[in-house]
Formats: C-alpha cells, sequence, structure tokens
C-alpha cells in the first residue's frame, strides 16, 4: 500500500518549550537530567502526533538540543581537537560548548543551511581527523521511540553531504580523503540499527542537490554500495531542488528507495520514473515543507495519482523536506484571522494532508471527499479575496525606472561628501544595531501589547531604554552609534507588523539555531507602508547625541527570504513591493535629519538558487530591490548594510552592484577567511569586518582583536575600514556586550596609533 511518512519535526515544542528549557541550563536553573527530560517529552510528544496522524515510518534522531550537524559530529566522534576534549562520548556541556565557544577557544563556525534561514554548526576537519563511533544518544533515543511503539525511521546526515559542508582547518588537504574512513564509522552505526530490528533508515544527503565536483558525486558510488552492505533499508533523501542530474547514478545503486522535493523541483519526478528499479520505493515530497500554505490536495492527487498507477505499493508520500522549517501546528493560533488561517497549514496540518493523499491512493477519493472539499474551497477563496491584490501598488512597482534605483553620484563621490559631513577617525566604530532584550524590555511589550499600559508609558519606557544605550555607547566611545531597538521583537516582524500584506501568528515559531527562534510573517498579499515606522525612535536618539546615530531598517530581500512568503506571484515582485515600501521609510529618516541609515541584509546570500545556472536571475532582482530601497538619498547620507555567516566570495560582484557604502559582514569565527574574495574581487566600498562574534557568550580580548584587524587591514585599505561587532547584540547580556564593546573601541584606538 502506499505509505505516508516523514523526513523530519519541529523540535522547539509548540510553546518553545525546548528553547527554555536550553537556556535554563545554560543559566544553570536546570541540571543535565532536567534537560534530557525536558527533551524526552518532547520527542515523546512528537512522534505520537505523527503517529496520531497517520504516518509510517517516524524519523527519530532529528531530533537535537542545538543542531542536527552538531549532532552528527558527536554521533561521529569529531568534535575537533582545539578544544580539548579527548574524544567521545561527549558531555552535554561539551556538546554546547562546540557551538557557543568557551573562554580559551571560540565557537566552531556556523552558517545557514541551505537557502533556509536554518543555521548549522560547520564541522572541521584535518588530515588528523579521526572518526570515532559514540551511538548511545541515538540508540537510546530509538529505543524510547521503540518502547512507545512507534514504527521507527533512524534519520541521519549522510556522508557525502556531512563531510561536504564542513570545512578543511589546513592548506592542501582536501576532507574528501577522510570519506573511506568515515563510511566505516557509518557502516559500524549502521549495523547496530540492523541488530536492532530497524527496516529503514533515512540518509539525507541534500548536497546533491548542487552543483557538485565531479570528485564529490563519483565518491557517491563506493561510500553507498559499502554502506548497503550491512544496513537496514537505505532511504536517500533529497531535497530543495532537483538531483535530475545523478538519476542514473541513484538508481543504479543498492538502496531500498529515493525521496525527490517535487515542490521545488517537479521536472525531476519524469526522468526517475524512467529509470527508477523494480526494487526501490520512490518517495514524492509534495506537500510543501518549506512554507505555510495549505496543499492543494486535487492538485496533489492529479500528479500522485499516474504515478501510483506505475509504482503501486513502490510510492511513498511525504513533505517535500523535515517540517523543522514550518511552525508546529496552527490549532494554537486561536487568535489568527479566520479569513488567513483557512489558508495555512503548519506541521501537524502538513503531516494530516500527507497522510490525506496517501490515504485517498489506497482507498480512492471518495474516502477522502470531505478534505478534498474544504482543500478545495480553501484555494478558491485564498484565489478570489480582495485582500490579497492591490493594483495601486502594482501600478507604482511597475512605473519604478531602472534610474530610480542608482544613486544620484558614484561611491568615490559620495564617499568624499560624507567624510565631509561626519568627519569619522580612521577605522571608526559602530555596532550592528541591537542591544542586549532584557527582560524588563521583553515584559515592557508584553504588557503594551496586552494593553495593560497606555501608549504613553510605553514610549517613555523605551525613550528610557534609549538614552542608557546612547549613553552607554558615548562612554564607551563608539563613533557612530545606534538607538539599540528595544522597541523592537524581531527585525523582520518589526517591520511587517506595520506593514500592509503581512499577518502574524502567536505561536508560529520556528528554530533559527540552538535557543533561537524566529516566528515568520506571513506575505498573504500586495505590500505598502501606511506609515513611518522607525522615524520617530530615530530622531529621539538623534537628539541625544552629537555623534551621528543610525537610522535601522531591514533589507527587502531579508524580509522576504525570513518571511512565509506568497506563492501566487514570482518573488521577485513581492521583493519590489516590499523594496518600496522601505524606500519610503529611507527618504523619512533622511528628512527627519539622520544621516546614516542601515539597511540590514543577512539574508542575501541565504536567497541564492542551489544551481549555478539560476544564479544570475535572482542576484540581478536582489540586488535591484536593495538599489530600489537605497537610492532616492543625497550623496551625503551614508547607507550602510549588513551581511552574515555568508560565503560572500562567488557573489561579489552582486554585492558591489548593491552600492551600500558600507557593508558590515560576519568573520570572527572564519578568522577574517572571509575577506580573501574582498581582496581577490578588489570590491570598491567600505567594509566592517566583525572582530567579535556575538553568538557565543566569550568575549575576546583586546589583541585577539587587534590581531582579527590587522589582517583585515591587509585586505582592505584603511580608509575604507570599519571596526564592528558580527552581529546585532540582543542575545548577549549588559556585562559582555560593555566588556566587549570596551575592548572593541580599544583595539580601534591601537590601529590608529600605528597608522598615524
Amino acid at each position: 500500500m502506499t505509505i505516508a511518512h516523514n523526513l523530519g519535526f519541529p523540535r522547539i515544542g509548540v510553546q518553545r518549550e525546548l528553547k527554555k528549557a536550553l537556556e535554563a541550563f545554560w543559566q544553570g536553573t536546570i541540571d543535565a537530567e532536567q534537560l534530557t527530560a525536558a527533551g524526552g517529552s518532547l520527542r515523546a510528544q512528537h512522534w505520537k502526533a505523527q503517529q496520531a496522524a497517520g504516518i509510517a515510518h517516524i524519523p527519530v534522531g532529528d531530533f537535537a538540543y542545538y543542531d542536527q550537524m552538531l549532532n552528527m559530529t558527536a554521533l561521529l566522534g569529531a568534535a575537533p581537537a582545539r578544544f580539548g576534549f579527548g574524544g567521545t562520548p561527549l558531555t552535554l556541556n561539551q556538546y554546547f560548548a562546540l557551538a557557543r565557544g568557551t573562554q580559551d577557544q571560540p565557537a566552531m563556525e556556523m552558517t545557514k543551511w541551505f537557502d533556509t534561514n536554518y543555521h548549522y554548526i560547520v564541522p572541521e576537519f584535518h588530515p588528523e581527523t579521526h572518526f570515532t563511533l559514540d551511538p548511545a544518544w541515538l540508540l537510546a533515543e530509538l529505543d524510547e521511540a521503540l518502547a512507545l511503539g512507534i514504527d521507527a525511521k533512524p534519520v541521519l546526515i549522510g556522508p557525502l553531504t556531512y563531510l561536504y559542508l564542513g570545512k578543511e582547518k589546513q592548506p592542501g588537504f582536501s576532507r574528501l580523503a577522510l570519506l573511506p574512513q568515515l563510511v566505516e564509522t557509518y557502516r559500524e552505526l549502521l549495523g547496530m540499527l540492523t541488530a536492532r530490528g530497524v527496516r529503514w533508515v533515512q540518509m539525507d544527503e541534500p548536497v546533491l542537490a548542487l552543483d557538485l565536483p565531479p570528485a564529490w558525486v563519483d565518491a557517491l558510488d563506493a561510500a553507498y554500495r559499502a554502506l548497503a552492505e550491512n544496513a537496514p533499508r537505505i532511504l536517500l533523501a533529497t531535497y530543495f531542488d532537483s538531483v535530475a542530474a545523478h538519476a542514473e547514478r541513484l538508481t543504479a545503486l543498492p538502496l531500498g528507495g529515493i525521496h525527490l522535493d517535487i515542490v521545488r523541483a517537479p521536472a525531476q519526478l519524469t526522468t526517475f520514473l524512467k529509470k527508477l528499479p523494480a526494487d526501490q520505493v520512490l518517495s514524492l515530497g509534495i506537500v510543501d515543507g518549506r512554507n505555510v500554505w495549505r496543499c492543494d490536495l486535487n492538485a496533489a492527487l492529479d500528479i500522485l495519482t499516474p504515478v501510483r498507477n506505475v509504482l503501486g505499493e513502490r510510492l511513498w508520500v511525504g513533505p517535500s523536506c523535515s517540517l523543522l522549517h514550518v511552525p508546529t501546528d496552527l490549532a494554537t493560533e486561536t487568535a489568527l484571522d479566520d479569513e488567513i488561517k483557512e489558508w495555512l497549514a503548519f506541521a501537524v496540518q502538513k503531516l494530516t494532508e500527507t497522510a490525506t493523499l496517501a490515504r485517498g491512493l489506497r482507498d480512492g477519493v471518495e474516502a477522502i471527499e470531505t478534505a478534498l472539499i474544504a482543500a478545495e474551497t480553501a484555494q478558491r477563496n485564498r484565489r478570489r479575496s480582495p485582500r490579497i491584490h492591490r493594483p495601486a501598488i502594482k501600478a507604482r512597482l511597475n512605473a519604478m525606472t531602472d534610474a530610480a534605483a542608482r544613486r544620484r553620484s558614484p561611491y568615490a563621490i559620495r564617499a568624499r561628501a560624507q567624510q565631509t559631513r561626519f568627519q569619522l577617525p580612521p577605522f571608526p566604530t559602530t555596532t550592528i544595531g541591537s542591544f542586549p532584550q532584557t527582560a524588563d524590555i521583553r515584559h515592557t511589550r508584553a504588557t503594551f501589547r496586552r494593553q495593560e499600559i497606555t501608549a504613553a508609558a510605553y514610549q517613555e519606557k523605551m525613550r528610557a531604554e534609549i538614552r542608557q544605550v546612547v549613553k552607554t555607547q558615548e562612554r564607551i566611545g563608539l563613533d557612530v552609534l545606534v538607538h539599540g531597538e528595544a522597541e523592537r521583537n524581531d527585525m523582520v516582524e518589526y517591520f511587517g507588523e506595520q506593514l500592509a500584506g503581512f499577518a502574524f501568528t502567536r505561536n508560529g515559531w520556528v528554530q533559527s539555531y540552538g535557543s533561537r527562534c524566529v516566528k515568520p510573517p506571513l506575505i498573504y498579499g500586495d505590500v505598502d507602508r501606511p506609515q513611518p515606522m522607525t522615524v520617530e525612535w530615530a530622531q529621539y536618539a538623534q537628539s541625544l547625541s552629537a555623534k551621528p546615530v543610525k537610522g535601522m531598517l531591514t533589507g527587502p530581500v531579508t524580509i522576504l527570504q525570513w518571511s512565509f512568503v506568497r506563492d501566487d506571484q514570482p518573488r521577485a515582485e513581492t521583493a519590489g513591493q516590499i523594496a518600496l515600501a522601505i524606500r519610503d521609510e529611507v527618504t523619512d529618516l533622511e528628512r527627519a535629519g539622520i544621516g546614516i541609515i542601515q539597511i540590514d541584509e543577512p539574508a542575501f546570500r541565504e536567497g541564492l538558487p542551489l544551481k549555478r545556472q539560476d544564479w544570475d536571475g535572482y542576484l540581478a532582482w536582489a540586488a535591484h530591490a536593495f538599489r530600489l530601497c537605497s537610492s532616492g538619498v543625497a550623496d551625503e547620507t551614508q547607507i550602510h548594510t549588513h551581511m552574515c555567516y555568508s560565503e560572500f566570495n562567488d557573489i561579489l560582484p552582486a554585492i558591489a552592484a548593491m552600492d551600500a557604502d558600507v557593508i558590515t559582514i560576519e568573520t570572527s569565527r572564519s578568522d577574517m577567511e572571509l575577506l580573501d574574495g574582498f581582496r581577490e574581487f578588489n570590491y570598491p566600498n567600505e567594509i566592517g569586518p566583525g572582530v567579535y562574534d556575538i553568538h557565543s557568550p566569550r568575549v575576546p580580548d583586546t589583541v585577539e582583536m587587534v590581531r582579527l584587524l590587522e589582517k583585515a587591514r591587509g585586505v582592505i585599505p584603511a580608509e575604507r575600514l570599519w571596526v564592528n561587532p558580527d552581529c546585532g547584540l540582543k542575545t548577549r547580556n549588559w556585562p559582555e556586550v560593555d566588556a566587549a564593546l570596551t575592548r572593541m573601541v580599544a583595539a580601534a584606538q591601537q590601529l590608529r596609533q600605528t597608522t598615524a
């Protein structure tokens, strides 16, 4: 029979139970036993929810206390030797030290998981890297599931993906050389799973959707032929793009089955149907695991039914990828607009959709007639809703010329005008925008949201926070200040709440990394800005200091990427609408006397398609959207942007085409390696490479910051080098921030002395 299965489930809990337990553990208010009990409770809830929905082969091993790639590093005994942990097994404190750093060692590098807003911990590889299996935690979770009567399907990051997404830490060494040893470690684990009676294991190999070098593709054959020898049946899971180029190779491997993402890449289905051997299962990911819109069940059945007629019981139905990327349960959204709620499905609802499709294929459409009618009604209501399309917004975007997306003068002329205006010293210091979001700040926002305090009382409280932040920055000696963003819950949600065409949830949390969760807005219709969003706060902050205070905005590509975006028009068009809304805010800030405006685009590279053949189109409209929102100002107004956790080298022409006066980037975890591309490209504008990793509680000393800045000065001309942290400071506490920024300013002052 055609079955419904799942690739992965959100781990944080409907009420962010995992986040709260993690932070309590890090703060010392609960111990390791209590944390693991919280994790076990969540796993049990999630397995039972999948079982109740009718899911077979429920994933086990997709749960992580921080990240699934870090889990694999722990499982494989591959913790970097520099931490001195002496092999496996890792304690929980050691596991978290890899992700968060220690006072002696910076954290392992973190970067985006393909084109998502999820961050993973990057494995580190040396010629001396040795893998030593530590399966205890995975086997314990498997035993938990089996004891609950769960039809368990262990989920592992595949060996090619694990290696490819890591980094060599020694020049001249290829991490691919580690594959034979790594495969042997996987074989040992798979043998243990076989001995426990596991029938299927899911091996995630999303790197197959990339443009892999030939040597990596060639390595697939020997690796999986070896893995299959003493293993449960292997479902090789691919997602996020087409793997049709590898169809002949994949279907020739001794696999139990292959999973395809036919939401992102529907055309690959035809190729695999032609080549699939008679002993392989084909799993089709037809329920969108990356977005929140309800599945069109009738359209999905139109695709699945002919495949079922060919494959019979060898057809499996699933989500396109792990449901990690969507919120947990729509049923908790009791305050969400009923009209919009009808259009949505979160993880629990997507399980039901998946199971419904499988049941319809098994038992006939009559068995799911009620669900089909409801799905079609929702699709029709969404298409016809007058809230979605606003002709005036579309007309304004269509009327914008290319000239409207260009600054009045080239950078060299603007730079002179800006230096005349601001008179900044060499190596100017600044921060990325946010300062610690204390419990008091969050409490004030919550009470205001519940209408327990007046607007006037709320404004005064936020102004008091701004006064403190400005005073602190002046005491530390920063050159360009910020207002601290106390009024902002999230850098995307804050703006979406004030833009037309957006809707919001109360519990639509999605994990970004570790305990960091975000609540992405839903872009359901045409976007515009009814009124100014940040001007009053920025203007007040600027009134407190003679130093320039940056206006702080989020850019159109990041708002797009970090939202659940409407799927009924091209993403480029939605980005253009957001850009016009931000453009209006930029010009209002300038009129209010704000001379430096930062438009953050940390997700710029994140939106890059996985296939290089698709890059040019995306980069063209993404850079255009940024220029559209930033180009309506005078030469002496300085435009900044910020990007983080991205490999920039291969898209530097597009970053240069954004034409920001100053770009700040994350570089501390990579030890300034990211700057190599800027040197080779000869990036023409100003750069602030981060010297302080804000994602770790570790506070580096001034000597370390000076060393990083000296490396940067070897790449960036001194007159174009800024000094700043890696990212915003909202997740840190005040003692850490004060110490780190004081040392950062001291580092900049040392550079000025050596340059004078």
